[in-house]
């Protein structure tokens, strides 16, 4: 079944003056003053309409009854042009069913309805020249069809991506059962002090390191050998690394009771201990 084509609307206007017009004097074009503006000789509806892509402007009174029909092929072009003094009128040729034609000048009353009339017939062919640019363009495709892109790996072609993300060590995790090396917690704080629990043991130091401890003397019992009886007998001689201002404070501080006890001697040279 063949497709149907309907007519379809592009621009209604209600209202439009039609002019018989004198024959053109020059190439310049035409002029609306030339015209008998202020007594139109016809006055009715106009439509735009498009079948069959095809364009046409109808011309019919208030009872839908056809005056006239100017089919247009192009625009600009001949079927429709525009007067050299207004905006408001145009000549369009128009043509009956026998192929006569004719040359009449339209106009609006409002500025409006001849913009509207102007954007439309600019529109139409406007899209009917880009569709057929496109056919043009779909047409060359299928006679010259691009070479299609292999983007498949070949046999034994491999790839390699890198996703610049260093990976993270693996951690052991201490297993449930015996397994590992157990984790250790620090000990609540008094610990030490506490009932059941004792503290660690310290580290014993190799043999080596007890001898030396042995032998060097501890600063911080000379004092208590210095100060103990007067009965008791010195065995060792005091360290070297005393000072001598040292020395003589503590010589001082040991002959402090005899000195004192010459100085006051005063019950006969007896002395008082």
């Amino acid at each position: 079944m063949a497709d149907i084509d309907y007519e379809r609307v592009l621009c209604v206007k209600p209202e439009v003056h039609v002019f018989r017009i004198p024959p053109r004097t020059s190439n310049r074009g035409y002029r609306a003053a030339d015209w008998k503006l202020e007594s139109p000789d016809w006055t009715g509806r106009m439509k735009i309409v498009t079948k069959d892509k095809k364009l046409s402007i109808k011309l019919e009174d208030k009872a839908g009854e056809l005056f006239a029909q100017a089919p247009i092929d192009t625009y600009p072009g001949p079927e429709v042009e525009t007067v050299l003094d207004s905006s408001r009128y145009f000549v369009i040729r128009i043509q009956d069913d026998s192929g006569r034609k004719a040359f009449i000048g339209i106009g609006f009353h409002d500025r409006g309805d001849s913009f509207d009339f102007n954007v439309t017939l600019q529109d139409h062919f406007k899209g009917v020249k880009q569709e057929q640019q496109l056919q043009m363009e779909m047409a060359d495709a299928s006679k010259n069809p691009a070479p299609k892109l292999d983007l498949g790996f070949k046999e034994g072609q491999t790839i390699r991506i890198n996703l610049g993300n260093k990976s993270a060590k693996s951690r052991p995790k201490p297993s449930a059962g015996g397994g590992g090396t157990p984790i250790l917690l620090p000990p609540p704080p008094g610990a030490g002090s506490g009932a059941g629990i004792k503290a660690p043991p310290m580290a014993v130091p190799p043999p080596a390191q007890q001898q030396q401890q042995a032998v060097q003397p501890n600063p911080s019992q000379q004092p208590s050998d210095l100060l103990g009886g007067f009965g008791s007998s010195f065995s060792a001689p005091p360290p070297a690394t005393v000072q001598p201002q040292t020395q003589q404070n503590t010589s001082a501080s040991e002959w402090g009771d005899f000195t004192s006890a010459q100085t006051s001697s005063n019950d006969g040279g007896w002395v008082q201990f």
